[in-house]
C-alpha cells in the first residue's frame, strides 16, 4: 500500500468551527498515514475514530512524554537528548503509566463519581445564576468569556479544591503563559513553575490546617500521596478544571449563535440538552489535535506496522467528523444526532477525570444562559471574534455579545 506521507501538521482552520480541510483529506486518504515529527522521526497520525480509539485503549502504548519525539519546533535545541527529555513529574498521573498512574488516579476517582457530580447540580446551578446576575449589570453588552464563560468553571473548581478564588490570577495568567504557542520553551518552564510554587505553598497551608471540606484535605488526609504528588495533581486538576471548560462555554456560544436553527432546537426542546452537549464536544473538540502515545512494541493497526518506539500522534478534531462512526453530514453541527462515542474526553485509562463535572458544568450553564438571555447575539461580526488559534487550547479570546435590557 502506498503510504500517505506529511512533511508537517497543517494547523490552519478555514473556518472557526471547523478542523483544518487538508487534515481532513488526509483522513479520506489514509486514516493512518506518516507525519514527519520536528526531530526529524518518520511517526505516525491516526485520523480515524476507530483507529484514535484502539490506540487509546491499548496498553501496547505508552503516555510518558520522556517516550514521545519532538512534535513542537519551538523546543528544538532547548531540550535534553532523547531518552532524558520531558521526565513526567510526580503526581502526574495525566502522563504516566500503570502501576504510577493507577495508583494516583484511584486517589482522586471517588471524588468524580457520576453521583457525587450530580449531587452538585444544584450548588453549581447557583454559581451560573449569580454570574448571570452579574452579566445583567453589563446593561446590554459585554463580553461573554470575561463575564460567564471562564468565571463559571473557575469558581466551581477553585471551591471543590479549596482554592480561594482571589488568588487565580496566580494560575490564570501563567497558565495562558503555558498554553501560548508564542511562548517559548524558557517562558513555558517558568510559568510551570510559578504555578508549581503556588501549588507547594497551597499543600503546605492544607496540612498546617487540616479538615478543609474540600478534594484537597481529602486526598492529604488520605496519607497516600507525597507532597510533591499532591501538588501535582492538584494543578493538574487546577488547570485542566478551569481551561477546558471555559473555552467549550465560549466557544460553544459563538457556535450556538452563528447556527441559529440548532440554536432554536436547544431553546424549544430542553431535554435534548445532554445530547446537544455531547454534539458540541464532538463537533468543536477543543485542542488542534493529540494526544500522542508511543508504541511499547511493535503493533499492526488497520494493516500498518507501528513499530515499538514510534511516536504517534492522533488527531481528535478530524476523528470526531469520522463519517464512519457519525454518518450522515458530521460536519454539520445537529443536536439531535446521537453524538455518544465521540473522543473529545479520550478513551480509555486516562479519560479525562472530570468528564461528568464538565458535562454538568455546560448542560447548566448553556441552559440557562439562553432563559435568561433568549435575544443573546454577537456584538460583532463573526470574523471579528478573536480566535485562539495561537493557543493550545482552541476557543475564542473574548465574545463580545449583546441583548435587549
Amino acid at each position: 500500500m502506498t503510504e500517505v506521507i506529511s512533511e508537517e501538521l497543517p494547523t490552519t482552520r478555514q473556518n472557526p468551527f471547523d478542523p483544518p480541510a487538508e487534515v481532513t483529506e488526509i483522513r479520506e486518504k489514509a486514516r493512518i498515514s506518516r507525519l514527519k515529527f520536528a526531530d526529524g522521526h518518520l511517526g505516525w497520525l491516526v485520523t480515524g475514530h476507530h483507529q484514535v480509539r484502539e490506540i487509546l485503549g491499548s496498553p501496547k502504548f505508552s503516555n510518558e512524554p520522556e517516550r514521545f519525539h519532538l512534535l513542537d519546533k519551538r523546543f528544538q535545541g532547548e531540550l535534553p537528548e532523547e531518552g532524558s527529555r520531558r521526565r513526567s513529574e510526580p503526581g502526574m498521573f495525566l502522563s504516566q503509566d500503570p502501576p504510577d498512574h493507577t495508583r494516583l488516579r484511584k486517589m482522586l476517582q471517588g471524588q468524580f463519581t457520576v453521583r457525587r457530580m450530580n449531587q452538585l447540580s444544584e450548588w453549581i446551578g447557583g454559581i451560573v445564576d449569580d454570574q448571570l446576575k452579574h452579566l445583567r449589570t453589563f446593561d446590554g453588552r459585554a463580553d461573554l468569556v470575561k463575564e460567564f464563560a471562564l468565571p463559571v468553571p473557575s469558581l466551581v473548581i477553585c471551591a471543590l479544591l479549596g482554592v480561594d478564588y482571589d488568588e487565580r490570577h496566580r494560575f490564570q495568567e501563567d497558565t495562558a503563559k503555558m498554553l501560548s504557542l508564542d511562548s517559548t520553551f524558557k517562558e513555558v518552564m517558568a510559568a510551570l513553575e510559578r504555578i508549581r510554587e503556588f501549588m507547594r505553598e497551597l499543600i503546605a497551608r492544607k496540612k498546617a490546617n487540616p479538615g478543609g471540606d474540600d478534594m484537597i484535605s481529602d486526598l492529604l488526609a488520605t496519607g497516600e500521596p507525597t507532597d510533591e504528588e499532591a501538588a501535582n495533581m492538584a494543578m493538574l486538576l487546577l488547570l485542566a478544571g478551569h481551561e477546558t471548560t471555559a473555552n467549550m462555554l465560549g466557544i460553544g456560544t459563538f457556535t450556538l449563535l452563528e447556527h441559529p436553527d440548532q440554536l432554536k432546537i436547544l431553546k424549544d426542546e430542553p431535554e435534548v440538552i445532554d445530547n446537544a452537549v455531547e454534539e458540541l464536544m464532538r463537533y468543536l473538540s477543543i485542542i488542534h489535535f493529540g494526544p500522542m502515545r508511543s508504541a511499547l512494541e511493535d503493533v499492526e493497526i488497520d494493516g500498518h506496522l507501528i513499530k515499538a518506539g514510534d511516536s504517534v500522534l492522533m488527531h481528535v478534531p478530524v476523528a470526531n467528523r469520522d463519517p464512519e462512526k457519525f454518518p450522515g453530514n458530521p460536519d454539520e453541527l445537529d443536536l439531535h444526532r446521537p453524538a455518544s462515542g465521540h473522543v473529545a474526553f479520550g478513551h480509555g485509562i486516562h479519560q479525562c477525570l472530570g468528564q461528568q463535572l464538565a458535562r454538568i458544568e455546560m448542560r447548566i450553564a448553556f441552559t440557562k444562559l439562553f432563559q435568561e438571555f433568549p435575544d443573546l447575539r454577537l456584538d460583532v461580526a463573526p470574523e471579528e471574534v478573536p480566535l485562539r488559534t495561537n493557543m493550545g487550547i482552541y476557543g475564542v479570546h473574548s465574545l463580545p455579545v449583546a441583548w435587549s435590557s
